[in-house]
């Protein structure tokens, strides 16, 4: 058996018996990662009623899923993301590159171009295997949806972000502390011990 396929097996094996991955099949969630997003909003309370949140890299929508049911009927949800995904109920989904022109000009439109309340991005590359490359991309999208969010949050609005723990993170870390009023570092238990994933929570645009 090739290491590959053993590999391969483990991840199968340990991915059908993870509890998250249980839990969204029960709750009907579209994955694990809904409760990753659960647990930063019960702890920081990011959605009120009636927010407009803008979710980064939706796909294949369970960030989505969790906003929407936080912000609920009077809130309005715009999600983009390359990839396709299925619809959700009361979700306005772009298929685009958000990283690209027509993307971010797709985006602010169905925004309304309003401020926005709360920015998600769960973000990230597709893995190449390169280390160095893969962080320098996964830090590239964290700065987009920075930037995004400096343009576009209201004052009082909140920015949540995926980042990965190597170079360009601390650098990143202090941009968002010149940036926000507020900024914290969260591990979700939903987040796999082997993986080097945090999420950045900022709160209060600076001007």
């Amino acid at each position: 058996m090739s290491k590959r396929t053993k590999t391969s097996k483990a991840w199968m094996h340990e991915h059908v018996n993870d509890p998250f991955v249980k839990a969204a099949k029960r709750d009907g969630y579209r994955s694990r990662a809904a409760y990753k997003l659960l647990e930063i909003d019960k702890r920081d309370r990011i959605f009120k009623p009636g927010m407009l949140v803008v979710d980064l890299g939706a796909a294949p929508g369970s960030w989505s899923q969790v906003a929407k049911q936080r912000i609920g009927a009077k809130g309005r949800m715009v999600a983009i993301d390359l990839l396709p995904m299925d619809p959700i109920h009361e979700v306005d989904f772009i298929q685009a590159d958000f990283t690209g022109d027509a993307g971010l000009e797709a985006l602010v439109a169905k925004c309304g171009n309003t401020q926005v309340d709360v920015v998600i991005s769960d973000m990230a590359p597709n893995i190449s295997g390169v280390i160095l490359a893969d962080q320098a991309r996964a830090m590239e999208l964290a700065e987009l949806a920075l930037d995004f969010a400096m343009q576009y949050l209201k004052p009082t609005g909140s920015f949540l972000v995926k980042l990965f723990h190597g170079e360009g993170f601390d650098a990143f870390v202090r941009s968002a502390n010149r940036c926000f009023q507020k900024v914290v570092i969260r591990k979700p238990d939903a987040s796999r011990d082997r993986s080097n994933e945090v999420y950045l929570l900022a709160k209060g645009k600076k001007n």
